[in-house]
């Protein structure tokens, strides 16, 4: 009698692709190649991802979901302000990137135009502007309108911004634990939540003066 075929999972070809990628250093060729190379067909494929490049997304999407989730079992989580929500968030995706370090290093960097590997983050990047949108708070929302007047969606993509800086300097970071990207993070945020409240700059200096020194000792 045959063995019935396990039904493969959307985190299985997730996992098999992420391990494909960094065994081979390099991505699959197409998916006929990738479904035939581990045993599972291509209309399993297609039943959870469009194209692999739909998958990538996915994957970096999923550090997201997999945040978030983290996030919502601490019960302190939700009385927590603005700017904690978003310290939270931030040391908590950077702990799941860590350890898919080795994955996120090759495919943020595997093809020469940077334009092209940076696709793969448009899904965290709308998902991402959801979740600031979510935990804006009215406070944040009148001193928006009352001193800057920005729009909602600007204040989206400056937050997206500061998270794209904040991964690269990740990727660059060598020092134990990753501890500096931890500074990185805290003076960052604290910073731009500063410029929010049009507040007295002493962490917009104290940002600048980190980066300055990361710039001088690095070289």
């Amino acid at each position: 009698m045959a063995t019935k075929k396990k039904t493969i999972t959307k985190d299985d070809i997730v996992s098999i692709y992420m391990n494909e990628v960094l065994e081979n250093g390099k991505k699959p060729k197409s998916v006929f190649h990738f479904a035939k190379e581990n045993d599972f067909t291509e209309a399993e494929f297609y039943s959870f991802f469009g194209t692999l490049e739909g998958l990538e997304k996915e994957i970096f999407r999923l550090f997201f979901v997999n945040t978030v989730d983290l996030l919502h079992k601490n019960e302190e989580y939700q009385e927590y302000n603005m700017k904690n929500k978003m310290l939270s968030f931030y040391f908590t995706f950077f702990e799941i990137l860590t350890a898919n370090r080795s994955y996120v290093l090759q495919t943020l960097k595997i093809d020469p135009n940077p334009i092209k590997n940076l696709v793969q983050l448009t899904a965290l990047r709308e998902s991402f502007k959801e979740y600031v949108a979510e935990i804006l708070t009215d406070d944040y929302r009148l001193e928006q309108e009352r001193f800057q007047k920005f729009q909602e969606k600007t204040l989206q993509e400056s937050a997206w911004l500061q998270l794209m800086l904040t991964i690269k300097f990740w990727m660059e970071d060598a020092s134990p634990a990753f501890e500096k990207t931890d500074i990185f993070i805290e003076k960052s945020v604290n910073a731009s939540f500063e410029l929010m409240n049009v507040a007295p700059m002493n962490h917009l200096l104290d940002f600048g003066k980190f980066l300055f020194k990361e710039k001088i000792y690095s070289r």
